[in-house]
């Protein structure tokens, strides 16, 4: 079964949701903020992805930490502020029926990997 990790009220969330529900695409919903991330998740992501990637710097709850956070950001501390505030994480991260996963969304990806 593919899941969807995220929150719901995320613009991008609504736009992939959207998408597979659209066309076709059977998803299980997991909402970061009502049921948690496991640390062992997030860090086999960051494994897989780079916490790069999964790390939002473009919004709100990046612009919220401070000053000497963002400055010095490397990969622990990034993996603690993910733990600590999953909405930091850019969302949606989708796991594949393979075990592989995705982070973002576009339509074209989206299409390439179902349609």
């Amino acid at each position: 079964m593919i899941k969807l990790y995220g929150i719901p009220n995320c613009d991008t969330m609504k736009k992939a949701r959207r998408w597979l529900d659209e066309n076709g695409v059977a998803y299980a919903f997991h909402d970061f903020k009502k049921q948690g991330l496991e640390e062992d998740r997030l860090r086999a992501w960051a494994a897989e992805l780079g916490w790069e990637a999964l790390l939002n710097k473009r919004g709100m709850m990046w612009r919220k930490l401070d000053d000497d956070t963002k400055a010095n950001i490397d990969a622990a501390s990034a993996m603690r502020v993910m733990l600590e505030t999953p909405s930091i994480i850019k969302r949606p991260v989708l796991e594949l029926e393979d075990g592989t996963h995705r982070v973002g969304f576009t339509a074209e990806e989206y299409a390439a990997l179902f349609l």
